[in-house]
């Protein structure tokens, strides 16, 4: 496992975790509101990446788990 790979589980992770948020916040306001939050919250830091080339869950996971090497497979 490398720094790319255990972000981008954790971003398909949170993406459903607010897919269900969403569901549910048909029966409950909160839950609605919340999915809204962290929703948004991804897209900012999406777009904090896309402009700056900087993602701080990126820097985080390639400190703890190591830089890919696509290169050698």
């Amino acid at each position: 496992m490398c720094g790319d790979k255990a972000q981008r589980i954790l971003m398909a992770i949170m993406l459903g975790f607010i897919m269900y948020l969403f569901a549910m916040g048909m029966k409950d306001p909160l839950m609605f509101k919340i999915a809204v939050v962290l929703q948004t919250f991804i897209i900012i830091m999406l777009l904090i990446f896309a402009f700056t080339n900087f993602c701080p869950s990126l820097w985080f996971f390639n400190k703890i788990f190591g830089k890919c090497d696509w290169d050698n497979k």
